[in-house]
């Protein structure tokens, strides 16, 4: 069903402090401290209690204020989207792995943690001694994805999106806020190029089940079965996130899989929805998960 790795042994950086990166940018009084930007680990994405401001379209974000370097038409050239990119490991790691001119953007809905990402990102292009182009095309924008996707990202805009260690919600009336669900793999689809790939990485079996599930009874994605480990992105959701890092620190499992963007002509036309809607209904009824193990 799935992809597990085990425990990387090593000398993993727990990326409390970003201790590389902070060295690199010792000469910068720029670079934050996660001290200062402590939050809760998670937030519902549903509620409306924290309200903030979001373009009624992609075109009317301010982009170059994330984007300096790449000026007003910046918002159409992203091509990297990180749902939930936390204190940002995965957003620095693509800045490396990006081709120049395919854009990097972290979304956090909480307002501290994407503070922190912000004033990482301007501290490392400010010691960047190539003059900041290696981090100029990644940035961070506080926003719902689960609610306002389609109002940040065109259609058929994205190379790849990524959903590393995201909220497992484990209860099952919880279920409707987890980020990978048949409602918002339809937008995910919208904002995928046919041929673009989609990430999921967990450290919870169930969820990772889930993920899979979902994915695979979803008209619009097919599943990539050629990548490995090796590969320079799956490698980085697994071991550049600060929660991958953690869970490496813990002795856990992480699970993943990847998933392709079908092309227009290789959807089916008219899926059994009905099947599949009983199949969602049973499963959060249940409380999803188990004890089946992943192949």
């Amino acid at each position: 069903l799935g992809t597990k790795t085990r425990p990387r042994v090593g000398n993993d950086d727990d990326g409390r402090e970003n201790d590389d990166e902070a060295a690199a940018a010792a000469e910068s009084d720029l670079y934050p401290r996660k001290k200062y930007f402590r939050s809760r680990a998670h937030c519902n994405p549903l509620s409306n209690n924290d309200g903030f401001e979001y373009p009624a379209r992609p075109q009317d974000l301010e982009w170059a204020a994330l984007y300096p370097a790449y000026g007003a038409a910046a918002g159409a050239q992203v091509r990297y989207l990180d749902v939930g990119c936390g204190f940002g490991g995965l957003c620095v790691a693509l800045a490396t792995l990006a081709p120049r001119g395919a854009l990097v953007l972290g979304l956090e809905i909480r307002p501290k943690v994407c503070e922190f990402v912000r004033q990482r990102v301007e501290a490392l292009r400010a010691s960047d001694a190539s003059g900041g182009d290696i981090y100029a095309g990644v940035s961070c924008y506080r926003l719902n994805a689960m609610v306002h996707l389609p109002n940040l990202i065109g259609k058929a805009q994205l190379d790849k999106i990524f959903f590393c260690f995201p909220d497992p919600h484990f209860k099952a009336k919880n279920h409707r806020r987890r980020v990978v669900s048949a409602a918002l793999l339809a937008e995910y689809a919208y904002a995928l190029r046919p041929g673009g790939l989609l990430y999921a990485v967990t450290d919870v079996e169930a969820l990772h089940l889930w993920h899979v599930a979902k994915c695979d009874a979803h008209a619009c994605f097919e599943k990539v079965v050629d990548l490995t480990e090796a590969d320079p992105f799956v490698r980085a959701c697994l071991h550049e996130t600060e929660e991958g890092k953690k869970v490496a620190r813990n002795g856990g499992s992480k699970y993943w899989a990847v998933y392709r963007r079908k092309r227009p002509d290789d959807i089916d036309a008219e899926p059994d929805l009905f099947a599949a809607g009983g199949a969602v209904a049973e499963e959060e009824d249940s409380g999803g998960g188990g004890d089946t193990r992943t192949a």
